[in-house]
């Protein structure tokens, strides 16, 4: 037998290095090309060597996280370019004839143009650039020793701009073989593996220089004076390493300090800086000039003369002029005044009589845009034609802001779907936007919300506990009025309009239906909202009230739920009727965008206090026992998010988040249900189910009808329960993602999520829920995977396959990777489709 295997096992060795060989990425290569393999960098010790890297004219074929060559190659398989090219000449030639047919309805005509263009433009981006497959991969780098040699010329040129004026560079191109080739294997020649071409770069820094002197001469004396008086910002100092880069920034402030003085016309084209280093070795004595223009000795300094605000741009009355109202000296114009020109006035940093400033201008813009009222906002200067004189001395501006308003009344309506407990779940959402409805800038917003979703029941038939999915509804309204403006009852600064000053006032309430409860929130809050700048704003919510209540309440499931809070006290609050008043604070910086392109950082931070005047009306809420229940407590939670660009779609991204929450009185030892903290889910550690992991090492088990007993299977063993939600009040998770381009608009990712939640207070129901100092890092629950994200632009749809890692609640073995599986388990591995990134 053994000698049987022996006489395949060398023919099929055989054939699969035959074919091994067929399928080399070499194939694809012309006569005398070779391919780019590898390049190195050698020799940088003190030069930032990742912007370096950056220039590389040529780069090897991406290999992480998937063999872009080989995806191409196998793409290349499927592809026909003749037949592609005549696929395309006949849509062409049958379009065409239907056009001709289909004239002279011009309708018609156009259905068909916009028809052929599609047609036509996806078979010519496969002809051109490939199949599907293809495109997801990468064509060969053909090596190209010309833009190796632009590229060391640029690397020098670089070095140069760094300080480093004595550095060399220079570059070898070397033909490489692999280890292990056919060729080799066979001791003949290896023709085909030898056009792999490895470039390296050596670099020789020497020292860089350094300032040893700052000088300036600058002819007008009055600019002269503005930027000495700036010293102290200079971004140049003696000492510091010769740097291009921030020789530009330094001149770009200078433009902006001057602009925000009055100086109109500057621009960084006056501005030289010239550098000398024949003083002494490794030195550069730097001197930045300021010319003056060239029909006048000194550079003119403007006033605004007057501000006129057009709010109704893009509007025609044929006939009819523009009715105008001064404000406060400011020139309102428009057809018919709908929004107050007191409340548009402080929104103005633009002033006459004062000196043009371009930070004014910019503040103008962005207080007016973000209105939301308007749909563009344009900040323009005309300068004023001198009539005497005397005029041509004072240099004056004209102001003119146009405003183009938005629709006033916008709606939105979304339909999507869920797919939970193997039932399918429609949801819909109406959202009415009603701008500026009381002539004050308002927004006022209604949103109606109605949804089913599939969830999984605990019922009981024959003395056995079955697992029976059925819809859960939830319907919700909310109305929000948003004033771009603090409602106190004091009278304003105008400081703090740049600021950005908003109050929203929101009333909500939601119905929620399922097979063990039915519970209504009514609730209202009162917030003030302001920025910082355009990427930090804070929101203070002096006032929230919740009302809480639940008509209906099953009470097997309430004996089930009893047995996993902290307490039976805490159980029975979140099921009676209760009122919940808190305030709160948060701070939100995020320097990205809505499509997350930035290298960027993100952190929230929010605190929150509820029930402090408790005492005053407990007793007259609750005076039977059976009333209303109010309790008190405080919440902190902060989320730090770091967004690192490695590439044009590349990301490596890392979230921390942890959060507390406990009864603010000793007294006391309930919390709302909705303050607690959980984890799992699509946001959360996406290889648990949403809202079902932990707390700490507690393991939920399937208990009998008597509530009381854990259920056994056939063979002894205790059935795990994962459809029970985990209230914890101490929070830590984290999550690590790499984000990489896969196929146009198709992005794909690798990630790893980590956490958990604990209790803080002993609890005999759930033993190892308390948190412990001394080994909570070793309760960290562990999930990797993978997902998909489409990315549409004005829509992120995501889906995340992730499986559990390390389940600090597992029995025995707590290394679940090992039954790592799609469909093994569907406890094991969880699918989590949503719209937008996780984090």
């Amino acid at each position: 037998m053994i000698h049987k295997t022996g006489r395949y096992a060398l023919p099929a060795l055989a054939g699969f290095l035959l074919l091994a060989a067929g399928c080399s990425p070499l194939r694809l290569l012309g006569p005398k090309q070779q391919l780019l393999s590898k390049v190195q960098l050698e020799g940088v010790k003190q030069a930032d060597a990742e912007r370096i890297q950056a220039l590389y004219r040529q780069k090897p074929n991406s290999r992480f996280p998937l063999p872009k060559l080989a995806i191409y190659q196998l793409g290349r398989g499927f592809y026909n370019p003749e037949r592609l090219q005549r696929k395309l000449d006949d849509t062409r030639a049958l379009f065409d004839q239907r056009i001709l047919d289909a004239r002279p309805d011009s309708s018609q005509v156009g259905k068909l143009l916009t028809k052929r263009e599609r047609r036509t433009r996806r078979l010519q981006l496969a002809l051109d650039k490939g199949n599907a497959i293809m495109r997801l991969g990468e064509p060969p780098v053909i090596y190209d020793s010309a833009l190796t040699r632009q590229t060391a010329e640029q690397i020098a040129i670089f070095l140069k701009s760094k300080g480093f004026f004595r550095s060399h560079v220079r570059y070898t191109d070397t033909l490489v073989d692999r280890r292990f080739s056919l060729g080799r294997l066979l001791g003949g020649p290896d023709s085909l593996h030898r056009r792999r071409v490895a470039v390296t770069y050596t670099v020789t820094e020497n020292a860089p220089f350094h300032y040893s002197q700052l000088d300036y001469d600058i002819a007008d004396t009055a600019v002269a004076r503005r930027v000495l008086a700036s010293q102290p910002a200079t971004l140049l100092h003696v000492g510091d390493q010769y740097d291009e880069e921030v020789i530009g920034q330094e001149r770009a402030r200078i433009e902006a300090l001057l602009k925000n003085d009055g100086y109109f016309d500057f621009r960084q084209q006056y501005i030289t800086l010239e550098a000398d280093t024949s003083y002494a070795p490794t030195t550069v004595r730097l001197r930045t000039m300021v010319a003056s223009p060239a029909t006048e000795l000194a550079h003119p300094r403007y006033t605004i003369r007057r501000v006129r605000f057009i709010t109704d741009a893009g509007t025609v009355r044929f006939g009819q002029k523009r009715d105008t109202i001064v404000q406060d000296s400011t020139y309102f114009l428009a057809f018919r005044h709908r929004i107050s020109t007191r409340l548009l006035n402080r929104k103005l940093a633009i002033h006459a009589g004062d000196y043009y400033n371009l930070t004014n201008t910019q503040t103008t813009q962005r207080q007016i845009s973000q209105l939301d009222i308007f749909r563009f906002t344009t900040v323009n200067y005309v300068r004023v034609r001198p009539r005497t004189a005397e005029d041509s001395l004072r240099h004056q501006l004209d102001a003119i802001v146009t405003a183009s308003p938005a629709k006033r009344y916008q709606e939105t309506v979304e339909f999507g779907g869920t797919y939970v407990a193997n039932l399918p779940g429609p949801f819909g959402n109406l959202r009415l936007k009603a701008r500026n409805p009381f002539g004050g800038a308002e927004v006022l917003e209604l949103g109606l919300r109605a949804g089913f979703e599939g969830q999984y029941e605990l019922a009981s038939n024959d003395d056995e506990q079955q697992l029976k999915s059925q819809l859960t509804t939830q319907l919700g309204a909310n109305i929000n009025l948003v004033l771009p403006q603090f409602l106190v009852p004091w009278r304003t600064n105008q400081f703090l309009t740049r600021y950005n000053p908003r109050t929203r006032i929101s009333i909500g309430y939601n119905f929620v239906s399922r097979p063990e409860y039915t519970r209504t929130n009514l609730e209202g809050t009162f917030d003030y909202i302001w920025q910082r700048s355009a990427f930090h704003q804070y929101v203070f919510t002096p006032i929230d009230l919740s009302l809480v209540n639940t008509p209906y309440l099953d009470q097997a499931f309430f004996n089930e739920l009893v047995s996993r809070f902290p307490n039976r006290q805490a159980a029975e609050f979140t099921f009676n009727r209760q009122f919940v008043p808190s305030l709160s604070f948060t701070s939100l910086y995020n320097s990205n965008d809505f499509n997350q392109t930035r290298d960027a950082r993100y952190f929230r931070v929010f605190a929150e206090v509820g029930g402090i005047t408790r005492p005053l009306y407990q007793d007259l809420l609750n005076k039977d026992g059976n009333g209303i229940r109010v309790t008190d407590f405080y919440r902190l939670n902060t989320d730090y998010r770091r967004y690192h660009k490695l590439g044009p779609k590349s990301f490596f991204v890392y979230r921390l988040n942890g959060g507390i929450v406990q009864p603010l009185r000793p007294s006391n030892s309930v919390i709302p249900y909705d303050k607690y903290f959980f984890a799992g889910g699509s946001t959360s550690v996406r290889a648990w189910k949403p809202r079902r992991l932990g707390p700490g090492t507690f393991t939920s088990y399937v208990l009998e009808t008597d509530g009381v007993t854990p259920k056994r299977d056939e063979s002894g063993n205790l059935i795990r329960n994962y459809n029970i939600e985990q209230p914890g009040e101490l929070l830590l998770e984290g999550s690590v993602e790499y984000r990489f381009p896969l196929f146009d608009f198709v992005n794909g990712a690798v990630f790893t999520d980590f956490g958990n939640v604990w209790a803080l207070q002993p609890d005999d129901q759930r033993p190892g829920a308390q948190f412990n100092f001394n080994r909570f890092y070793q309760e960290f629950a562990v999930g990797s995977g993978f997902g998909l994200r489409f990315d549409f632009t004005f829509l992120i749809l995501r889906l995340d396959v992730a499986t559990k890692v390390y389940d600090p609640t597992a029995p025995g073995s707590k290394w679940s990777i090992r039954n790592a599986g799609l469909f093994k388990s569907q406890d094991q591995t969880a699918f989590n489709l949503g719209i937008g990134y996780p984090f």
